[in-house]
């Protein structure tokens, strides 16, 4: 897409701190980063989100997640990290290209990566498990 900042980096149109290249990701540091080795997976293809990307292709990138949090464990001495993967504005995804963040943690980083847990009846888990396992079944 001619107006995504991912697919310009992609392209090489604008620049970037690149880790790791290969046919279908390019890894870079966060433009903006929460610390040090923040990381993003990117596919070389243009997908908006996890409803629109090929399920071969997501496979690649969170098997790649593996290879770089590896990395990014031996590089800064970590022994934590949350992968996070938004999808749509609610969720805050702010850019419409597919990707992955691998954010290290370090004690005190002040980084919040969470929700509020709520504590649902049994019968509504029921309910909720059957309607999606009706979609599943279609």
């Amino acid at each position: 897409m001619s107006d995504c900042i991912f697919c310009k980096i992609v392209s090489g149109e604008f620049s970037s701190f690149t880790i790791y290249e290969d046919d279908d990701f390019k890894v870079i540091l966060d433009r903006f980063p929460s610390g040090d080795g923040h990381s993003l997976i990117i596919p070389k293809t243009h997908v908006a989100n996890i409803f629109e990307i090929d399920p071969e292709l997501a496979g690649k990138a969170f098997s790649l997640a593996v290879k770089i949090a590896g990395a990014l464990k031996e590089a800064f001495g970590i022994t934590d990290m949350n992968i996070v993967q938004n999808n749509g504005p609610l969720s805050g995804q702010t850019v419409d290209h597919f990707h992955i963040h691998l954010i290290p943690r370090r004690k005190g980083d002040g980084i919040k990566v969470g929700w509020k847990p709520t504590d649902p009846a049994e019968e509504d888990l029921e309910k909720i498990k059957e309607k999606i396992l009706g979609v599943l079944g279609k």
